[in-house]
């Protein structure tokens, strides 16, 4: 892709936007960028680009779009708003940020997506990579885009990439590899207008592919046998019924999915066990935070759909005081009601979803509503009995009041830190 002297703009601007606005100053383009929001932390970040790129915040202006040869939009962005529009009305091409950094990529990819578990597993392939000596790097949806990474990046290496229906939503050419999908469950439907369009979404990760390549799934069953439709790549299942023995005991499909990944690569099984067995988890997915009084707090910010928090109640044996809610994705509460009932004896809502998660589970549990995420956890803590957990599990995205749920996490945890004072 050559970009020298191109006129581009970015329509989005956090993580990806900024990341896809200076690889396209490195590779010669004139840039440009637009977002319709305007915060105080999107004006630092933004800031950082005004000397080198045209950018508006607040709103969106065609002027912003007209006479420019190519748009990179944000996985953020919906492909319904309106600079989107524009550009397609105008004949201008539009890719997302993880096509424009797959064009200048000279290294294979293993790339991740599904409902759950795809940071879990991402991390989980990097730590056995780098335990087996091999040169890797971990982006993506995980946090780090790609376009911030694949200037670094050689033939040498191996890309271990997350990738969410957002970003599949506008690849190309896009090929990894190895394509991932560990699972899929009714997510983001406030996005996509259903889950068939949710999972074609997700199956655009096999696009490109063909049969010198690989497409993962969960087991074998008619789900699976639907999704290995989409590929032309040789298909491979990943299931506990492939790993018998005593060392995998305590291992989970997130496990056996990295062992079946890490296969294909040829590293030795010992080595990749030994880096599972020493992996210590992820931030903000079960992440233990205190114990106060009796009373233990876990982190489980990253849980923005209602599966997740299923995964998070199956796992905590302890009496529950659950802190929920954010922006609605479009999810079914009533598929947890079930487990609300037997798991959980109060909980605590907050954030736009509040009044529905509220009536979902009313009558099953005490329930208090607030409007900040610290009076949640103070509430929460004065709700709770020694023995009891305070888990933050939220079902929902943090787009209402936070800038993603790394930062509704750290909050929380800050929060918690606070009442030892």
């Amino acid at each position: 892709m050559d970009l020298r002297n191109k006129k581009v703009t970015v329509v989005g601007l956090g993580r990806s936007g900024i990341a896809a606005c200076k690889l396209l100053l490195k590779k010669g383009a004139r840039v440009s960028a637009t977002d319709c929001s305007d915060t105080e932390r999107l004006r630092v970040d933004s800031g950082k680009l005004r000397d080198t790129v045209e950018i508006e915040i607040g709103a969106h202006t065609e002027g912003q779009i007209e006479g420019r040869d190519l748009i990179v939009v944000s996985p953020g962005v919906p492909l319904d708003s309106a600079p989107i529009s524009w550009a397609r009305k105008k004949g201008i091409p539009v890719i997302g940020e993880i096509e424009l950094a797959f064009a200048f990529c000279p290294a294979p990819i293993i790339a991740i997506t599904g409902t759950n578990g795809k940071t879990t597993v991402t991390r989980l392939v990097g730590e056995i990579f780098k335990a087996a000596g091999r040169k890797c790097v971990v982006c993506g949806n995980i946090g780090n885009p790609f376009s911030a990474e694949v200037e670094n990046i050689t033939s040498e290496y191996t890309v271990i990439l997350e990738i969410s229906s957002f970003q599949l939503e506008t690849i190309e050419r896009f090929k990894p590899k190895v394509a991932v999908i560990l699972n899929l469950t009714a997510d983001h439907l406030n996005r996509h207008s259903s889950f068939n369009e949710y999972a074609a979404a997700k199956c655009r990760i096999f696009l490109n592919q063909d049969e010198k390549d690989w497409a993962l799934l969960k087991g074998e069953n008619s789900r699976q046998d639907t999704l290995a439709q989409n590929t032309r790549a040789q298909v491979l299942y990943f299931s506990k019924d492939k790993y018998p023995g005593r060392q995998f005991d305590r291992f989970n499909s997130n496990h056996y999915a990295a062992l079946s990944i890490s296969s294909l690569f040829e590293i030795p099984q010992e080595i990749a066990i030994d880096a599972l067995h020493q992996f210590k988890g992820i931030e903000h997915r079960l992440e233990q935070v205190a114990e106060i009084a009796g009373v233990e707090f876990i982190n489980d910010s990253k849980a923005t759909n209602v599966d997740a928090t299923l995964w998070a109640l199956d796992s905590i044996k302890k009496p529950i005081v659950l802190i929920a809610g954010g922006r609605d994705k479009g999810s079914d509460f009533a598929a947890v009601r079930e487990k609300i009932g037997n798991r959980v004896g109060a909980m605590v809502l907050l954030g736009e979803a509040k009044g529905k998660i509220e009536e979902a589970f009313r009558g099953l549990a005490k329930i208090q509503t607030t409007d900040t995420l610290s009076h949640a956890v103070r509430g929460a803590f004065a709700l709770a009995c020694s023995g009891d957990c305070v888990l933050l599990s939220p079902m929902c995205a943090s787009f209402d009041m936070f800038a993603d749920y790394e930062e509704r996490g750290k909050l929380f945890k800050q929060v918690v830190h606070s009442l030892h004072a």
